[in-house]
């Protein structure tokens, strides 16, 4: 009998590890977050945008290397910034998920506008990279940036 019970828990975890995750299904998931993120930047603010899409435990880096960690401290960071004369735009050139579909991660392009003193345009570039979790309400939201 004991042989019988080692085959049976061997073909379990063997059956029990595999992913069983859509992968491209959620990479959908992750690429509509990134659009919706985007877009309430534009419409709502980026302290507000950065403050929603936000892990309770995110992390930030920005500027000299500064980490800004908790969503709240997220959103005091970017309030203080003064972003009402800044808009960001960005796109995802590479979306990925883990295979057991919890974490995911993307980057690509963005572009920071912000208006100066003389009110002209000010334009920054980089490039960007984010890690998604996937909350247990099946939403994702961002744990670096």
């Amino acid at each position: 009998m004991k042989p019988v019970y080692s085959i049976l828990t061997c073909i379990f975890l063997s059956t029990s590890c595999h992913p069983c995750t859509d992968k491209e299904k959620m990479i959908h998931e992750i690429a509509q977050t990134e659009k919706a993120f985007e877009k309430m930047a534009s419409e709502k603010g980026i302290a507000e945008a950065f403050y929603y899409f936000a892990d309770e435990k995110a992390v930030i880096k920005r500027e000299n290397d500064t980490l800004i960690q908790g969503k709240e401290n997220i959103k005091i960071y970017y309030e203080k910034r003064n972003n009402r004369n800044a808009t960001v735009n960005w796109t995802p050139d590479f979306i990925e998920v883990s295979d057991c579909g919890t974490l995911g991660y993307t980057y690509g392009k963005y572009v920071w506008k912000i208006k100066n003193e003389k009110d002209e345009s000010v334009e920054y570039k980089g490039i960007f990279h984010t890690v998604w979790k996937k909350q247990n309400d099946n939403t994702w939201k961002y744990v670096w940036d």
